[in-house]
């Protein structure tokens, strides 16, 4: 992985949980990012009225002006590159992120310095132009993947469910849990909002 010097780079990070909030600053600090700290919505926005962070760490958890999609509303006002994280992650939860235009999304809990982890992918990413695009050809373990796996991994990643992917592939729901599996293993997902989030980080 290319490394870049950290120096400067100004971090927003917007949890509403203080104790996971701070650990993750302080990591990000000792990592010599530049953070400030938001645990509402609106204060983030306000702040994005004025400075241009180069990068944005938040829960979904938190919520924009008047309860309105936050990252919706930051899509419209900054190019930073947005890290999603939620304790209640799900495969509907990853999917709608990531079309959002998050760039990654992490699933709680989760150790604070995996999380720097995750911002330094990020803002390299952000530094070398890359996009975000779903590409199994570029997943690690991809092209172990069979063209079945493939097509199951698709649809999952496009939010489908055991049972729609099943009926849309012509297969049993029981046949795409033991694909998911599989696929699973071979990409070294923890869970399927974990196998989402690989799919959509992939890189051309």
């Amino acid at each position: 992985m290319t490394l870049i010097s950290s120096a400067g780079n100004e971090i927003f990070i917007a949890d509403v949980d203080l104790a996971f909030r701070s650990a993750v600053a302080s990591s990000l600090e000792t990592a010599g990012y530049h953070v400030t700290s938001f645990s509402d919505g609106p204060s983030l926005l306000a702040a994005t009225r004025s400075r241009s962070p180069d990068c944005i760490l938040m829960d979904t958890s938190v919520q924009g002006t008047n309860d309105n999609d936050l990252l919706g509303e930051l899509g419209q006002r900054v190019t930073a590159p947005i890290v999603m994280m939620s304790g209640g992650a799900n495969v509907d939860s990853a999917v709608s992120a990531m079309k959002k235009g998050a760039k990654d999304f992490v699933t709680k809990p989760c150790a604070a310095d995996s999380v720097v982890g995750r911002v330094r992918e990020a803002l390299v990413d952000r530094r070398a132009g890359a996009t975000t695009v779903p590409d199994l050809g570029a997943l690690r373990g991809g092209d172990r993947l069979t063209p079945r796996e493939r097509d199951v991994l698709e649809k999952i990643a496009l939010g489908a469910s055991n049972k729609e992917a099943g009926r849309q592939l012509g297969i049993s729901p029981r046949t795409v849990e033991v694909h998911r599996a599989r696929i699973m293993e071979k990409i070294g997902a923890r869970n399927t909002a974990d196998l989402v989030r690989i799919v959509y980080s992939a890189s051309l």
